[in-house]
């Protein structure tokens, strides 16, 4: 399902969260949070994600749970959310394979519900972990507000520039770009 050409207020129109080639996605989002380096590829449309096994199982996951749902619902080319469930509020899904990179799962959200927010849509968050059967409840408060518009700053600033160099973690191994940063020494 595709959602496009919501319309903005007007004065939201003076600091577009979309510009060109720095189109800010919740992928870079999440990605600001776990690695520079792999956001600055990602936004240099450098992807190897596709053959990644951990990527893949992630997907199956997707597939697998939550059938009732539809999902991939993806509004203006920007943010892609698993699944949406409206009762008396509308509540916007991700499903995540572990917690590991809950932080960046945090902003991730945070950002979707931002995204909306500033288009006059009013939403809240949850990311489902399945396969811990946990999940957890996000709300943009205001005070996400100036933190959000500093992170998508960075993350153009990151964009613009040169590639971070790589600074190898305890998540390095299992990522889809680990050849790619570290291939010399594997």
């Amino acid at each position: 399902m595709v959602i496009s050409n919501l319309t903005l207020k007007e004065e939201d129109k003076t600091q577009p969260i979309v510009t060109g080639a720095m189109r800010i996605t919740g992928v870079k989002i999440a990605y600001y949070f776990i690695c520079h380096t792999k956001l600055w590829l990602f936004s240099h449309n450098i992807t190897l994600e596709k053959k990644n096994d951990n990527v893949n199982i992630g997907k199956l996951i997707h597939e697998d749970r939550y059938k009732r749902d539809s999902k991939e619902i993806t509004i203006d080319q920007t943010i892609s959310i698993d699944f949406i469930r409206k009762g008396d509020t509308i509540v916007l899904h991700e499903i995540k394979k572990t917690k590991s990179m809950e932080a960046a799962h945090r902003w991730q959200m945070l950002y979707y519900l931002y995204y909306l927010k500033s288009k006059g849509i009013n939403a809240t968050g949850e990311i489902n972990y399945p396969l811990v059967s946990r999940k957890e409840e996000i709300v943009f408060l205001e005070k996400d507000e100036l933190d959000m518009e500093n992170v998508i700053n960075d993350i153009r600033k990151i964009g613009m520039g040169r590639m971070p160099p790589p600074k190898r973690t305890k998540i390095c191994q299992k990522c889809a770009y680990f050849e790619f940063c570290f291939g010399d020494e594997v």
